[in-house]
């Protein structure tokens, strides 16, 4: 983005204020005219021409830039795409599952592409492929719409499903479900943690017991040697008093 000083051009188309186009002048009257107003002299179209230029401040242009591309990006459409895969012969718990994935995708403005394969002789079947299909589109159908109608490329049906407006779309009935089932588990911990502390408390104690060393009672006298007698160098012995017969 070229501002003042900084265009090039010879001779530029200019654009007023208040959004009336001035006519092709030549570059310094176009800056001079932008002085005397109080604004910039901001390149809008570079590859033109003569290039258009605008009387506005830059701080105000680049706001409106801005603004401008974030309502673009609020009404494009949704450009992430998650693939959802099924069978012909699934279990109808599995396709319950892929259901929910493919809400939770949908909920997050996402494109969910469904491919149904066929393998070996499932072939001379295709018509169960499509009742499994069909089966998967009425379930989505609060939260998504499909592009197409399915069709049979080789050997698997494909299709796109794109999500509904956020004012059309019904809410995403699994986020409660979801938070409910974490604040059960946090429950069972808390628990079983209450559950295992008088547990961990009787080990102690029993480990502690083992271990300790055995008490003395208080009434336990001390062995006393009766008929001794302290021997010459200061100590005694038992068999001081003996008496030994020939």
């Amino acid at each position: 983005m070229r501002v003042n000083g900084k265009i090039r051009a010879r001779e530029v188309r200019v654009i007023g204020p208040d959004g009336k186009q001035l006519g092709v002048i030549p570059l310094n009257d176009a800056l001079n005219l932008a002085r005397q107003h109080g604004v910039d002299l901001v390149e809008i179209a570079a590859t033109a021409v003569p290039p258009v230029c605008r009387l506005i401040e830059i701080g105000k242009y680049r706001y409106e830039l801005a603004k401008k591309e974030k309502e673009s990006k609020k009404h494009q459409h949704a450009s992430t795409v998650k693939e959802v895969q099924l069978s012909p012969r699934i279990d109808p718990h599995d396709l319950g599952i892929k259901v929910v994935h493919a809400v939770n995708f949908l909920c997050e403005d996402m494109k969910v592409k469904v491919a149904l394969k066929f393998r070996g002789r499932e072939m001379a079947h295709t018509e169960v492929g499509f009742q499994v299909i069909n089966k998967f589109i009425e379930e989505i159908a609060p939260f998504g719409h499909p592009d197409f109608q399915p069709k049979l490329v080789g050997r698997a049906i494909n299709l796109m499903i794109s999500p509904l407006p956020r004012a059309k779309r019904a809410k995403n009935p699994h986020v409660g479900e979801v938070a409910a089932l974490h604040h059960e588990d946090d429950e069972d911990e808390d628990e079983d943690e209450e559950d295992a502390k008088p547990a961990a408390n009787s080990a102690n104690k029993a480990v502690a017991a083992h271990h300790a060393p055995d008490a003395k009672p208080s009434d336990a006298k001390p062995k006393v040697i009766v008929g001794t007698e302290p021997a010459a160098d200061g100590l005694s012995t038992p068999f001081a008093n003996l008496e030994i017969k020939p």
